[in-house]
């Protein structure tokens, strides 16, 4: 590894670690995973308080509470439905300045002119954020798993089904802050990136399945995937198979967006005339 790369590794590394941004992005979204748990809980505790309220309008909300309360496979199917979109938009926005916010700085040209290559610039933001996203995505669900055990009287979720799911949205937020990172850094415009991709984590999803279309080989079916995993608690062969494919595609789309990321710097020219300089 080059001075230089490994100068940058550094950068992103103290810049994530030591402002503090890995401790606040990690803490909401282990945050996030043990409320959805413990509002279940609480909610159901509600609904069995004013049950003599909703008997006397003659509505039944015994077999709601149960299934509310009851089983943790519940909570931890919530959690991943918490952790690709609520979560996700925490992260995302605390990414902003690691996705080309340092651009709209100019903190970028001093270091351009001075021989910092692209390659340098661009590698270590995708290896530093999207490893560090997949790590707290496994993370969440793996605290959201261990508190629905705590809470519910009835612990229906097996281990390798919480860990399968936790990697599979581990490698959804992954994808997500990679389509961030590339867009980000392209376009200078952190903001506007993080908010095409808020908007599409939502609409996706929703749009798969409304659609009813076919999970196989689809990245952004993910969070789905692992929703079934838990609600059923097994995986077929033909599942795990499926499941391995979908993965390897996310992961070359990631490959892509470095790229694209790449191609968008290289293609950038600095521009030198008038009082200021920009890119």
């Amino acid at each position: 590894m080059g001075t230089q790369l490994k100068a940058n590794f550094k950068k992103e590394f103290l810049a994530y670690f030591r402002t503090n941004g890995f401790t606040i992005i990690a803490a909401s979204l282990i945050a996030i995973a043990i409320m959805t748990p413990v509002m279940l809980v609480v909610m159901g505790a509600l609904m069995t308080a004013m049950s003599d309220v909703y008997a006397e309008m003659g509505v039944d909300i015994t077999g709601m509470t149960y299934a509310i309360s009851s089983n943790s496979s519940t909570a931890v199917m919530s959690s991943v439905n918490d952790l690709t979109m609520v979560a996700l938009i925490v992260l995302l926005l605390l990414l902003n300045r690691h996705a080309g916010g340092e651009q709209r700085k100019r903190s970028v040209i001093i270091p351009r002119s001075a021989g910092l290559t692209t390659f340098s610039y661009i590698f270590p933001k995708f290896i530093v954020y999207p490893l560090s996203a997949f790590v707290l995505g496994v993370a969440g669900m793996m605290a959201s798993w261990f508190v629905s055990g705590l809470l519910f009287d009835v612990n229906d979720v097996p281990l390798v089904m919480a860990a399968l799911a936790g990697a599979l949205v581990g490698v959804c937020l992954m994808l997500y802050v990679c389509f961030h990172l590339s867009f980000g850094t392209a376009t200078g415009l952190p903001g506007l990136s993080a908010t095409v991709c808020i908007i599409a984590s939502f609409f996706l999803p929703f749009a798969i399945t409304v659609a009813d279309a076919d999970l196989v080989f689809n990245p952004f079916a993910l969070p789905l995937m692992a929703t079934q995993a838990v609600g059923n608690g097994f995986i077929t062969a033909s599942e795990r198979q499926d499941i391995i494919i979908t993965v390897l595609i996310a992961f070359a789309i990631m490959i892509l967006t470095y790229f694209i990321a790449l191609f968008a710097q290289n293609a950038k020219k600095i521009d030198n005339r008038g009082n200021e300089i920009s890119l």
